[in-house]
């Protein structure tokens, strides 16, 4: 870890004073891909609290240069299974990160429930703000992975409270959680105030954090098939008896081949946010897009010249 945050540091250091889309960018060139990196294995074997990828940050340059005219404040395209960086921008800089938090939420429901487990719908959850699955019944004690689906597909806020007590009994003691699972997994730009991101203050991480963040959801074979769907329909407790839930992530929406995830965010201060993944020919791209002016329209360019070099 001691190497990880010096690189970071160096990063940091060399993003404050730029402001183009192409900071540490000097020359596109091809790159042969190099063979899957074994340490960076699943983040649950063996060690849950280990790093999941270890991105390669210490490059003077980076293979591509994509130029936006309204480039987002940070961000990262990098290869989840070698850890290169193909692309970034200022990817130390610590920023809000909305409902992107919602990652680290569904990975510690996963890592201590099983599928069937119940979570009660309470009244705390059904006073959720912003976001939400929005059909809840309270009271009612709704199948564990419908509420994960409901936490990663639509972002519900609602989800993510329920979630959070049914795991640590309150929010309060759910979020110490998070944080603790944060320092354990070397996350050191993150720190979360709440399961659902909701409120900026106290919440925030890095590209670099979340780029770890997103390999170690993707890891996660329950995690990994929710957060591909489109959509799911889901027996539920209401009238009809099904839940429809839709995926927010525009590049699923928007059928962009081989996407696999991950998540999306939205909130004044940290502006429209994305965490993407997608994967062709044998190889994952992931891509980390914080306050982006249109982070599908950027995630596609940049997934697009990456795997252009990977071909």
């Amino acid at each position: 870890m001691r190497r990880l945050g010096v690189l970071v540091a160096v990063v940091a250091l060399a993003g404050c004073g730029g402001s183009s889309g192409a900071d540490h960018d000097v020359a596109t060139k091809r790159t042969v891909p190099g063979p899957l990196q074994v340490a960076n294995g699943p983040a649950q074997a063996a060690d849950p609290g280990s790093r999941p990828l270890t991105l390669e940050l210490d490059a003077v340059a980076d293979p591509l240069i994509v130029p936006f005219k309204e480039p987002p404040r940070s961000g990262l395209l990098f290869d989840l299974d070698t850890g290169e960086v193909l692309w970034r921008r200022l990817p130390a800089r610590i920023l809000p990160i909305a409902s992107l938090t919602k990652m680290m939420t569904a990975l510690i429901v996963v890592q201590r429930s099983a599928p069937d487990d119940k979570v009660r719908v309470t009244k705390e959850a059904l006073a959720y703000k912003g976001s939400a699955v929005g059909v809840l019944p309270k009271g009612k004690r709704i199948k564990l992975e419908t509420m994960l689906n409901g936490l990663l597909l639509p972002s519900g806020n609602d989800a993510a409270i329920a979630l959070a007590q049914r795991m640590s009994g309150t929010v309060a003691r759910f979020v110490a959680r998070m944080n603790d699972q944060a320092r354990r997994l070397g996350l050191e730009c993150t720190r979360f105030s709440s399961p659902d991101g909701f409120e900026d203050a106290g919440n925030h991480s890095c590209a670099v954090d979340l780029a770890a963040l997103a390999r170690a959801v993707l890891d996660q074979p329950r995690l990994a098939r929710i957060v591909r769907r489109r959509r799911a329909v889901l027996p539920f407790p209401i009238k009809g008896g099904r839940l429809y839930l839709f995926n927010n992530n525009p590049l699923l929406r928007t059928g962009y081949p081989g996407a696999i995830g991950v998540k999306t965010g939205y909130t004044d201060a940290a502006g429209r946010c994305l965490v993407a993944a997608a994967q062709r020919n044998g190889r994952r791209l992931g891509v980390v897009l914080l306050h982006s002016p249109d982070p599908g329209k950027q995630a596609r360019q940049l997934l697009d010249r990456g795997f252009a070099i990977r071909s």
